[in-house]
C-alpha cells in the first residue's frame, strides 16, 4: 500500500452538529458538503461570518444572506501549489484560476521566483488581488543574481554564502520553501553541494524543497534519487513537481516510478508530488536545444550557430535526443507563443518549419527551433505522456493537482489549456466520466493535502474556525472547455466561489471582487 502523507501542520477536524440564533454573513443552505479530508460528504449547512467559517452542520433560522445549494456540492476553495503566475501583478484578478474554483495560488516554481518577495508582497497588498498568493524561492533567481549568468562551474565559497543569504531573507519575509528547475538555466549546472547547502537554510525555517527534477523520461530514477539526496542531506520535506513520464520509451512505468518514492517515504524522507491532468507538457521551446549551447546566454548561442562546426555538434545532439524520445521529428511540439512571428502561434514545428522555410524536412525544423531562440525564444506545448500512466499518479494518495500555469491573458497567444481547465477535468473528466477517483479524494488532493503539505494553515479545510475559501458547483455540470486547438474558454459550473468570505465568482462570472491575501510562511 502507498504511504500517505504526515501531516507537519495539523488540522483539527471538529465540527459542530447545529447552530440556532447566530448572525452570519452568508449562510449556504442544504449543500452537500465535501470537507476536503477525503471523508464521505454529508448534507449541512455552512454559516460565514468575517471572512471565515462561523458554522458547519444544522443551522436553525439566522440572520445572514442565504444561498440555496441544493443539489450542489460545497467544497473548500482549491489550492493551485505549482503555478507560475507572477503576472498577477498586472492581472489581479486570476479569472482563469478563478473560475476553475482555484483560491490559493503558489508562485516561485521551478526555480524561478520575484527576486525582492518581501517588496513583492507589499505590492500585492497594495493593490489588491482575487486569490490568494504564497510564494517559493526560485534557485535559478539566486543563482542568476549572485553569478551573473548561466555558468558551467560552482559558486565560489563567498557566492554561496551570498547565495544562502538571500534564501534565508526570502524565508524570512514568507516564502513557503525553495524551488529548483534543473532543466533551466542556470539551475541545469548547479550540483547537490549546491543545491543541499541552500536547502539547509529554507530547512532551517521550516520551509519545503520543491524540484522540476533534471530528467522526467528515460532517467528519471537518476532525477528521483538526487531529489532524495537533497532532501536527506538537508534534513528537509520534498516535493515533486509535476510528475509525469514523457516519452514513448518511459511510459508504463508509472507505478515503478511510485513505489520508489514510496519506498523513500518509508524510509524517512517525506516526498509529496503534484501533476497536471493532461498528455502534454508546456515550457521553452528552447528545451530542444542541448544546455550546453546555451551555455552564457543568448549571445553566446548565437556565436556558437554561427560557427559551422559548432552548429553542426549541436544539430547532432539534436538529432540524438529526438532518437531517444522516439520520434521521426518535432512535429510532437507545437509553438504555444513566438512574439518575434505570432503567424506560427499554433502551429507545430513541422507544420512551422513549411510555412517558414517552405519544406518541412528535419533540417527545416532544426533551423526554426535555432533560428527562434537566437530570436528571443518561444513557448511551446509538447506532446509526449500517456493518459494511463497519469491515472496512476493521479490514484496515488500524496498527488495534488497543479495547473503549472501563468494567469492567462485572455485570447493571447495559444497556451497550454491546462491555465484554464485543470482543475474542472479532474472533476469532469477524471471523476465524473472515467471514475478514476472518488468526489471526495479528488477533491482532498486539491484542498487539505496541499494545505498540509505547504503549511496552509487554516485553508484547504472546511470546519468551523477556517478561512471561507471555498467552491460551490454542479458536480453533474462543472466541465473544462479549454483544448490544444482552441484555449481560451473559461471552465463552467461553479454557481460560487469565495475567498475569505466574499464572493468572487458568481454563476461562472467574476465579480471583481479582490479579497485575496499573501500567505507567508508562519
Amino acid at each position: 500500500m502507498p504511504t500517505t502523507l504526515s501531516i507537519p501542520c495539523l488540522l483539527l477536524l471538529a465540527l459542530p452538529l447545529a447552530t440556532t440564533g447566530a448572525d452570519f454573513d452568508v449562510v449556504l443552505r442544504h449543500g452537500r458538503v465535501v470537507d476536503g479530508t477525503g471523508n464521505p460528504a454529508r448534507f449541512a449547512d455552512v454559516g460565514i461570518k468575517d471572512g471565515k467559517i462561523a458554522a458547519l452542520g444544522r443551522i436553525e433560522p439566522a440572520t445572514g444572506r442565504e444561498i440555496d445549494a441544493t443539489g450542489l456540492v460545497i467544497a473548500p476553495g482549491f489550492i493551485d501549489v505549482h503555478t507560475h503566475a507572477e503576472n498577477i501583478d498586472r492581472l489581479p484578478r486570476a479569472e482563469n484560476f478563478l473560475r476553475m474554483g482555484v483560491t490559493t495560488i503558489i508562485l516561485g516554481n521551478c526555480g524561478g521566483s520575484e527576486s525582492d518577495l518581501g517588496e513583492f508582497f507589499r505590492l500585492l497588498e497594495d493593490s489588491g488581488i482575487s486569490p490568494n498568493v504564497a510564494s517559493l524561492v526560485g534557485h535559478n533567481t539566486i543563482r542568476r543574481q549572485v553569478m551573473g549568468g548561466s555558468f558551467l562551474r560552482p559558486p565560489t565559497e563567498t557566492e554561496l554564502d551570498e547565495m544562502r543569504t538571500r534564501v534565508r531573507l526570502a524565508m524570512e519575509d514568507g516564502a513557503l520553501g525553495l524551488s529548483t528547475g534543473l532543466i533551466y538555466l542556470p539551475g541545469v549546472f548547479a550540483k547537490i553541494d549546491e543545491i543541499v547547502a541552500l536547502a539547509e537554510v529554507a530547512a532551517r525555517h521550516g520551509g519545503i524543497y520543491v524540484s522540476h527534477m533534471r530528467d522526467e523520461g528515460r532517467k528519471i530514477d537518476d532525477a528521483l534519487d538526487e531529489l532524495i539526496t537533497i532532501a536527506r542531506s538537508a534534513g528537509i520535506r520534498a516535493h515533486v513537481s509535476h510528475l509525469k513520464l514523457a516519452g514513448r520509451p518511459s511510459w508504463g512505468r508509472a507505478e515503478e516510478v511510485l513505489s520508489r518514492i514510496d519506498a523513500a517515504r518509508d524510509a524517512g524522507v517525506d516526498i509529496t508530488q503534484d501533476q497536471y491532468t493532461y498528455t502534454a507538457s508546456s515550457t521553452g521551446i528552447s528545451q530542444l536545444i542541448p544546455e550546453s549551447a546555451r551555455e552564457g546566454g543568448r549571445d553566446a548561442f548565437r556565436a556558437r550557430i554561427a560557427d559551422p562546426d559548432q552548429r553542426d555538434a549541436i544539430v547532432s545532439a539534436m538529432q540524438a535526443k529526438l532518437k531517444e524520445r522516439d520520434e521521426r521529428d518535432y512535429s510532437y511540439a507545437m509553438i504555444a507563443h513566438y512574439s518575434h512571428d505570432p503567424g506560427l502561434n499554433g502551429l507545430n514545428l513541422r507544420e512551422a518549419a513549411a510555412r517558414r522555410n517552405g519544406s518541412d524536412t528535419l533540417d527545416n525544423q532544426i533551423d526554426l527551433i535555432l533560428e527562434i531562440e537566437s530570436r528571443g525564444g518561444a513557448s511551446g506545448i509538447f506532446h509526449g505522456m500517456n493518459e494511463d500512466d497519469l491515472k496512476t499518479f493521479l490514484r496515488h494518495p500524496n498527488s495534488m493537482v497543479a495547473a503549472d500555469s501563468s494567469v492567462r491573458d485572455f485570447e493571447q497567444g495559444r497556451p497550454h489549456p491546462r491555465g484554464y481547465g485543470n482543475n474542472a477535468r479532474v472533476l469532469s473528466r477524471y471523476v465524473r466520466e472515467l471514475g478514476v477517483l472518488r468526489l471526495e479524494d479528488a477533491i482532498r488532493r486539491m484542498t487539505s493535502l496541499p494545505a498540509t503539505t505547504f503549511c496552509l494553515k487554516e485553508r484547504g479545510i472546511l470546519r468551523e474556525g477556517a478561512w471561507a475559501d471555498l467552491v460551490v458547483f454542479d458536480p453533474r455540470e462543472v466541465r473544462d472547455h479549454a483544448t490544444f486547438e482552441s484555449p481560451h474558454h473559461y471552465a463552467t459550473g461553479f454557481r460560487l466561489v469565495m475567498v475569505n468570505g466574499v464572493e468572487v465568482v458568481q454563476h461562472d462570472h467574476h465579480s471583481g471582487a479582490r479579497p485575496g491575501s499573501v500567505l507567508r510562511k508562519q
